[in-house]
Formats: C-alpha cells, structure tokens, sequence
C-alpha cells in the first residue's frame, strides 16, 4: 500500500466551481470566499492572499514592522514564521515550548515580556502545532499588559475552536490560515488574513494591491501609490477551488479526530511509542504526532519502507544553518525543542483516509514497535 502523508481529494464542488470561473460564469470566487471565510470563522474582516506565508507577510505590513523591531516566536514553528520578520530586517525572538503540546511556553513567553519592555517589541506571533491551541486567555492578557499585538500563525488550526469560538475569532489582531501549509500540500496555494480591527484590514487591503489608491468617482486607469506595498492577491481559480474545500473542513475535522482516537487506542501500550495527551473535544488533529523513545529517523524509515509518508513539526530554528550563525545560538539553548524534535513524528491523518489506510498503518507501527530493541 501507498499512505501519503497528505492528500487531496476533488470532489463535484470543487470541478463546478474551478469551471465557473474557467466558462466565464463566475469571476466573484474570491470575493465570495472571504465572505464566507468571515462567517465561517466568525470575524468581520477577510482578506484572501496568494499563499499562507503572503497572508503572515502582509500582517507585518498591517502592523508597520519595521527595521530593528522585535518580534517575539516558538523556536518549533515552520521557517515562514521568522523570515516573514526578517524581511523587514527585524530581528525573531525564539522562545521555548512545552513538553507535550509543542506550543510556546507561555511562562517563559511571559518571563521575556517582563523583562524586555521596549518599544522595539512589536509583536507576538503564536503557532497553533496540530491545531492545539494555547491558552489563549492568557495570551492576550499577557499582551494587553505588556503592549505588544498577537498574530496567530493558524495554518492547522483551521476550523479549531477555543471555548466554543474558532480560531480566528477570540481576540487575536490578525489570525493567518494557510491552506497548502508545510508537509500538507494541496493542489491549490491560498491563504487567509482574519481580523475584528478596521484600521488593520484596511490598511492591508491597501498594501495587498501595491498600495494603489484609486478614486472611485474617476476613470479605472486613475490611481495613486500612497505607501510601499505589494501584490498578494489569490487568482480566482484558486479562489474557487478553496471555496469548495471549506465546505468539507468540520467533516474533515470530524475524521481526524476518529482516526486520532483510532490511534490513541491502538498505540496506547506501545513500549517505544508515546501517544499525544489524552484527546480534548477541542483538538482537531491536523497533524498526529506521536514520540519515539529512540532512533527516530530509523523508525520513520521502515514506515517509508512499507509505502507510509511521515512528517516532523518541526526542525527547530536554532538548527536552522541561518539562525544560528546570524544570532549565534548554541544547540543547547532551547533544550525542550531540541529533546522534543529528536523524538517526534507525525503520522498520516486527513480526511481522505480510509478504514483500509488507517488499519494498515495501525498494523505496520506495532510491528515496527514490536521488534525494536
């Protein structure tokens, strides 16, 4: 068998609306998804861009980043998340994680807060690993004491919720999704800017066009460049296709979620596999990440041996060639990330799977369990 680590399914939705646009039918797609992005996360304000890095870039434009600013991030978050912040010749602040979700370390997160007020300090970006969301409540709170903006990086938390809101709606400045992100490919690029602040998403509205400001009572080819932006604009091909897939996502998430129990209950006695923490209603299992005790690459291996694709999330940034020259980090310096990256594996979970998939790969990590001394 072949059990790829993601994959993409077309159903009747997605050809019916990709052939509207392509027959001339209907040229609104994008328009319509971020109004329906908006009702269905629960904001006012959406904006559509070309990927989920654009929609991250763009809300360090929206916040006015700039050279010598800080902003403050998990060292185990994908690599968009501090380049977006270098670009601006701003310099990422990392921060440890927790031991079991993988998420920030809110109490060092504070710890640095406290210690470090200045106005440099712009932002915090936040990653939700797997769609585990942190206690938010307390995130903002720390930022309201401390003055500092909260970006959520949510390219897996899609459709998650945190006491009965979904992420995108608790209280975030801007909340960015990605819907092709990191390991999870999908046939389509397209990401998303979320946010309740008015002079936020108009002044990314602004600089998503290049900045160009037109009169609306004048000729079409009048305009002005009133600021330094950019085109981040999502092609309506893409527009329509994504339109579709949102429709599926909370019965996507409702996959997930019985293939993570599936596994919970499968692995639980497993002698070199350690299960996630126990399943939360509010957990949406975008990713499934277990922890092998030891020689993890090897055991990944023989999965790969047996046709199943597995990810890591991820190699934490103080490993990453740039980072560590350019802010001379030590390995050591982040020790939770780094013992957490040494051990752990994501398995394939999405909503495509089959009993069939699921069962095989049941099967094949107990008996690479098994045998491993």
């Amino acid at each position: 068998m072949k059990i790829p680590f993601s994959k993409y399914v077309s159903t009747i939705d997605e050809h019916s609306n990709v052939s509207d646009v392509l027959d001339g039918d209907d040229i609104g797609q994008v328009e319509k998804l971020e109004n329906e992005l908006a009702e269905y996360v629960g904001v006012k304000y959406a904006l559509a861009t070309s990927h989920g890095t654009s929609a991250l870039h763009l809300a360090m434009l929206a916040l006015d980043l700039k050279r010598g600013d800080k902003v403050v991030c998990s060292v185990n978050s994908f690599v968009n998340v501090p380049e977006v912040v270098r670009h601006f010749d701003a310099e990422p602040i990392f921060i440890d994680i927790e031991e079991n979700s993988y998420n920030i370390n809110l109490n060092l997160l504070e710890e640095y807060l406290a210690s470090h007020k200045s106005k440099k300090l712009k932002a915090v970006i936040v990653s939700h690993i797997g769609g585990k969301c942190v206690d938010l409540d307390r995130l903002y709170s720390m930022a309201k004491l401390y003055n500092v903006k909260i970006v959520e990086e949510a390219s897996t938390a899609f459709g998650a919720t945190y006491k009965d809101n979904k992420i995108g709606a608790t209280g975030a400045d801007i909340v960015c999704f990605d819907f092709s992100p990191h390991l999870k490919k999908n046939i389509c690029n397209g990401g998303v800017l979320v946010t309740d602040n008015e002079e936020i998403i108009t002044r990314a509205k602004l600089l998503s066009n290049h900045a160009i400001n037109r009169d609306k009572d004048t000729l079409e080819y009048i305009y002005d460049v009133v600021d330094i932006g950019y085109d981040y604009s999502l092609s309506e091909l893409n527009g329509a296709y994504i339109r579709a897939q949102v429709k599926h996502q909370d019965k996507n998430i409702a996959r997930q979620k019985e293939i993570a129990q599936a596994y919970s209950e499968a692995f639980e006695n497993l002698e070199h596999v350690k299960i996630p923490e126990s399943i939360d209603e509010n957990d949406i299992y975008s990713l499934y990440i277990i922890k092998i005790d030891k020689n993890r690459d090897s055991f990944a291996m023989e999965l790969k041996n047996r046709g199943i694709e597995s990810g890591l999330h991820y190699i934490p940034l103080h490993l990453q060639s740039y980072y560590k020259s350019k802010y001379s980090l030590r390995v050591n310096d982040f020790p939770v990330s780094l013992r957490t990256y040494q051990q752990v594996l994501s398995l394939p979970i999405y909503g495509e799977m089959s009993d069939e998939d699921v069962k095989f790969v049941i099967k094949s990590i107990k008996e690479i369990d098994k045998k491993r001394v």
